[in-house]
């Protein structure tokens, strides 16, 4: 588990699924970060299981009330629509339309990146964002990622095309 001032990270469980498909099913959430919405619990409870459990993926809980509110994880080769080479990884993150513009995804974000570069010993981390996810591209500002190239993608979850911007971290432009 990380923590931050606000925040616990910690891994994802079969009871997050409520809060889950809260967040989920909202059209406002699941498209921006790539996916679509959730349709009913049991769709929340079966990413719990095949998407949201691989390692270094986190639900991101408050502490003030112990509810989860959003998820962010480091993906690795395999697991990112990014060809990414040993020693790298994507950043992906979201968080429920009741918490936007909190700053609790850039907190959230600073510690898992802060837990690639120090103790997974990464050298690069990606992120990108859609065109038309304007918050995403500001998290990512805030974090230090400097933009690299935009590409027009289908982006078959979706069953459309996108303009991904794409942008990058290196350990070396990371500040403690």
């Amino acid at each position: 588990m990380l923590e931050t001032e606000r925040l616990f990270l910690r891994p994802w469980e079969a009871g997050d699924a409520g809060d889950l498909f809260e967040y989920a099913k909202d059209e406002r959430v699941g498209p921006r970060a790539g996916w679509l919405p959730h349709r009913d619990i049991e769709e929340s409870r079966e990413i719990i299981r095949n998407v949201l459990s691989f390692p270094e993926t986190y639900a991101i809980v408050l502490k003030e009330t112990g509810q989860v509110v959003g998820s962010v994880g480091l993906m690795f080769n395999g697991q990112s629509n990014l060809k990414l080479s040993d020693g790298e990884a994507e950043l992906g993150y979201w968080i429920g339309v009741p918490y936007w513009g909190r700053g609790l995804v850039p907190e959230a974000a600073a510690e898992l990146i802060r837990h690639g570069f120090e103790d997974l010993g990464l050298h690069r981390i990606r992120a990108g964002y859609f065109e038309e996810n304007r918050q995403s591209e500001r998290v990512l500002e805030k974090l230090g990622f400097r933009y690299r190239k935009s590409i027009r993608v289908f982006w078959e979850r979706l069953g459309e095309e996108k303009t991904e911007h794409l942008c990058v971290l290196h350990a070396p432009e990371y500040e403690i």
